[in-house]
């Protein structure tokens, strides 16, 4: 299962995958993801050949739902294969990427949809916004998260902010029933009224990424920073505003005022974007709250419990 040949060579190149995929995907062995981890090797020899690339090596650690593995193409130019885990929404990152065709996110050179593998430009993945100081990388992924927010195509498959976040709020009331959240249920009361609120009276219907945070913002050639790993869907762009919000959220809290601090980085975004302040605290409320319970429920209680904490300061 870690093997598979470089394209036109004689022998194998061994490709070794990346112990944080294995960990990530489900361990039942008749599950769609694990059958799919067994055929990957296969599936990277295949599209090596087809598209005439050479392998140079598979990043590591690497992601959790994708298999990134470093190519040339047959020009010598350097790119990047990415085979994104079977699911439901397998098909969204690249409807997205080929709808923003390279404004502002990571160029799709080409895709095979059998196989779900996308080429894409090379970018500098070791350089992301998250090295520069704080100021500097919240005003650059501002700069970049605008250039994402157009309208959908006609006949685009990605769901509604209300129908994503109306997903999880049955899962979110079960974690929240448990003993060590009691003390969170007054907060989880307010994410939801602000949630059913918030999707009712959506003001826009834009394509969002749906994961933006400095993490996914990295350097490139062509253009100075660029968004990859979409989690695309429709609606305001204080949904996604919201994430970035809470980007670095640890420093913030490890800072002197952390309640004042969180509402003025709110403000700041909001009136930089032309934001409703409004509505980005309150998705910023609802994705902290949710995210503090899911990192909770899994066993990383501590970030959960400052996530809780960073909500309670809005």
């Amino acid at each position: 299962m870690a093997s598979a040949p470089q394209p036109g060579g004689p022998e194998a190149a061994p490709i070794t995958l990346p112990q944080r995929l294995l960990d990530s995907l489900s361990d039942d062995p008749e599950s769609p993801a694990r059958v799919w981890l067994a055929k990957l090797p296969e599936l990277v020899a295949h599209q090596l050949r087809a598209w005439e690339l050479t392998l140079e090596r598979v990043p590591s650690p690497g992601g959790r739902s994708s298999l990134i593995v470093l190519v040339r193409q047959a020009d010598g130019t350097p790119a990047t294969l990415k085979f994104p885990a079977p699911g439901p929404y397998a098909g969204h990152e690249r409807a997205a990427l080929a709808h923003w065709n390279g404004w502002g996110a990571v160029h799709l050179l080409r895709d095979d949809p059998e196989s779900g593998a996308l080429l894409l430009e090379r970018l500098r993945s070791a350089v992301s916004l998250r090295s520069l100081p704080e100021a500097k990388a919240l005003l650059e992924a501002a700069g970049t998260v605008r250039r994402l927010w157009v309208p959908p195509a006609e006949g685009h498959p990605f769901d509604s902010v209300a129908a994503r976040t109306g997903k999880g709020v049955e899962t979110l009331l079960l974690i929240a029933a448990g003993t060590w959240a009691v003390d969170a249920r007054p907060l989880v009361d307010e994410a939801l009224v602000l949630r059913e609120e918030l999707s009712g009276q959506a003001p826009e219907h834009l394509l969002l990424h749906g994961d933006f945070r400095q993490g996914k913002v990295l350097a490139g050639e062509r253009a100075p920073w660029l968004a990859v790993g979409p989690a695309p869907l429709v609606g305001e762009r204080a949904y996604d505003l919201a994430q970035l919000v809470l980007d670095r959220f640890e420093d913030l809290a490890a800072g002197s005022g952390p309640a004042a601090a969180a509402r003025r980085r709110v403000a700041k975004l909001a009136d930089s974007l032309d934001v409703d302040r409004d509505r980005l605290r309150g998705w910023t409320l609802f994705r902290a709250v949710e995210a503090g319970l899911r990192h909770a429920a899994v066993g990383d209680r501590r970030r959960g419990e400052l996530l809780l904490e960073f909500a309670g300061w809005l």
